[in-house]
């Protein structure tokens, strides 16, 4: 039944979220709100709504240590398994375009912070708006960069394509978008936590274990299909800015809005090997962003493998 409910909150968590984004997004532009802003926000912050209502159901419910685990263990699997598993099925050509080494700069930056703020002891609200204040600032520099390169280039933002945007979609059909995700999100992080939290006590491991592990997997399953398809398209920029931005949101929204609910705690695990793992995962992004090294078949079998063997050693 444990399994059941995990299962069962990750479809929901999935569906919620799409169904989410899509109402937010065409009732943003019909309100006329710019393209450019939609995507940079409404989006951005909808595929990872999933993640963030799973850390504050685990903060609600009194398993903190789930959320900080939800979180590291998203951005491990972002790098060894979103980027691994899609390169076992075809190589990954990147470029290593200006863009993305200025986004990748940003999210080592995001990166340090976090492990700073997790050398404290703990996340309190004070870490979450210092938290929440580095995305804005992150957001603002990025639609600024996006509106210099679309007058450059001829274009206004309302040329923008945003992911979702149905301008034929009808009113009623926004609200039920709307009132799906918003239904449906909680519904599926409750069953997703408490599942969880069952399973780690049945197996005797620790709470955060499992959310490093088994909920960071399941949350980062929009982030596998999405980079997968990038891989078939041959759009390795793509799959490579998709992880990107997912760890940004997930170190500085993520966890900035978590803390604003109730205080993290972070465990002597977690200082001593966990930040450290996912710091030396976000380093291995280096040949990729700044050398154009594609990702190939053998580098898609490293990735997979360390992923394995970082669970392995989390569940043990």
């Amino acid at each position: 039944m444990d399994w059941l409910m995990v299962a069962a909150g990750l479809v929901l968590l999935v569906f919620a979220g799409d169904a989410l984004v899509k109402g937010a997004v065409n009732l943003a532009l019909r309100l006329g709100i710019p393209a450019l802003i939609v995507s940079l926000t409404v989006v951005a912050f909808g595929t990872s709504a999933p993640e963030l209502l799973v850390s504050v159901d685990a903060i609600l419910k009194g398993t903190p240590g789930l959320a900080l685990g939800n979180v590291v263990g998203s951005n491990v699997a972002n790098v060894l398994l979103v980027l691994g598993i899609p390169a076992l099925i075809t190589t990954l050509h990147a470029s290593g375009g200006a863009d993305t080494r200025s986004s990748f700069l940003q999210m080592m930056g995001a990166t340090v912070l976090f492990m700073a703020l997790a050398f404290t002891g703990v996340f309190s609200w004070g870490a979450g708006l210092l938290l929440l204040a580095a995305l804005a600032a992150m957001l603002i520099y990025a639609a600024r960069v996006a509106h210099r390169h679309r007058n450059g280039n001829g274009h206004g933002t309302d040329d923008e394509e945003v992911e979702g945007a149905d301008p034929k979609m009808r009113g009623w059909k926004v609200a039920a978008y709307l009132l799906a995700g918003v239904i449906g999100l909680p519904v599926g992080a409750d069953l997703l936590v408490t599942g969880a939290v069952s399973i780690a006590e049945t197996f005797g491991v620790s709470d955060t274990a499992i959310g490093l592990t088994l909920v960071a997997i399941g949350t980062s399953l929009p982030e596998l299909a999405t980079t997968v398809m990038a891989a078939i398209r041959r759009e390795a920029d793509v799959a490579m800015g998709n992880v990107i931005g997912s760890n940004m949101f997930n170190l500085l929204g993520i966890l900035g809005v978590a803390s604003l609910v109730g205080p993290i705690p972070v465990g002597a695990d977690f200082l001593g090997f966990d930040l450290w793992v996912m710091l030396a995962a976000s380093l291995l992004l280096v040949p990729f962003v700044y050398w154009g090294r594609d990702v190939t078949r053998g580098w898609g079998v490293a990735l997979t493998a360390l992923y394995v063997g970082y669970g392995v050693t989390v569940l043990a």
